[in-house]
């Protein structure tokens, strides 16, 4: 059974159109090829669930069959991010688990970061409030991070008894800001406040609260109206060159580079140039 449909012919393997998917855990909305997640429990400062995990991995997994979305902002409901997973309904439940159900669980949570690198559309997250655990990993994962100068992002896992490398913090979180800082934030579990995350390189760049969805929106739409087959290519090329030596970096993106002048968005773009027009581009 599909989550996304509840059809099992809808299985990912065929191109999916998610411009009108209904969610069920967060809201959904599409805008001109922009698909916006918004985490909607702000009583609870938008806490996920066994259930929203599932369906935010399950949706990620998709878009890489979805020639309708072009970008996604991930955002939450009510002036706050996301403050991880939710105390009763997973961490309490979690005591309970033998080690087969908890290893489950975490490699659930970390399929869910997998499916953010591995979906073609570039992700922004708009982070405003609190942004702890599993929320600081989500704001992690994605490709570009606005935030607010109130945000407070603390990968606090240290702070329940659990280490510090979840879902793939030790792994990604140093390469967005260095070895030394992101230990700091991984040992202390404390939170980074929006200045210091713009300071340090976490995030792209700072927006008044009641901008902080327009401007991750707006950056968003610029993408989803650029080249989009090049900007995924770019996507899976920052991604698979991490454990790459330089000189097999500099060949696989000689291929790369090679598809992509095969493009009709490479032609577009020449032609315009040539009329000194601005290309129109169309992802293809």
């Amino acid at each position: 059974m599909n989550y996304l449909t509840g059809k099992t012919s809808d299985l990912p393997g065929n191109h999916l159109s998610l411009a009108n998917y209904q969610s069920t855990h967060f809201a959904y909305q599409v805008k001109d090829k922009v698909a916006t997640i918004t985490l909607n429990r702000p009583e609870r400062k938008n806490p996920l669930t066994f259930d929203s995990y599932a369906e935010l991995r399950d949706l990620f997994r998709a878009m890489c069959y979805a020639d309708d979305i072009k970008a996604i902002v991930m955002t939450g409901a009510g002036e706050n991010f996301c403050s991880g997973g939710d105390v009763h309904e997973i961490i309490g439940p979690l005591t309970q688990l033998d080690m087969p159900g908890l290893l489950r669980f975490t490699q659930m949570t970390g399929d869910l970061v997998k499916a953010m690198r591995a979906c073609p559309q570039p992700i922004i997250a708009a982070v405003d409030g609190i942004c702890a655990g599993a929320g600081a990993i989500i704001a992690m994962a994605s490709d570009i991070r606005i935030a607010t100068s109130r945000s407070k992002t603390a990968f606090l896992f240290t702070r329940v008894g659990l280490a510090g490398c979840d879902m793939g913090a030790c792994a990604i979180l140093p390469r967005i800001i260095g070895q030394g800082r992101a230990s700091d934030l991984l040992y202390s579990g404390r939170s980074m406040s929006g200045e210091e995350g713009e300071r340090w390189g976490f995030f792209n760049q700072l927006a008044e609260p009641e901008h902080v969805i327009s401007a991750a929106q707006s950056y968003a739409s610029n993408l989803a109206n650029g080249p989009t087959f090049a900007h995924a290519m770019t996507k899976k090329m920052l991604h698979e060159e991490w454990d790459m030596s330089v000189d097999q970096a500099i060949d696989v993106e000689a291929k790369a580079q090679a598809i992509c002048m095969m493009t009709n968005d490479f032609h577009r773009a020449y032609h315009a140039f040539v009329k000194k027009e601005k290309p129109k581009f169309e992802g293809n």
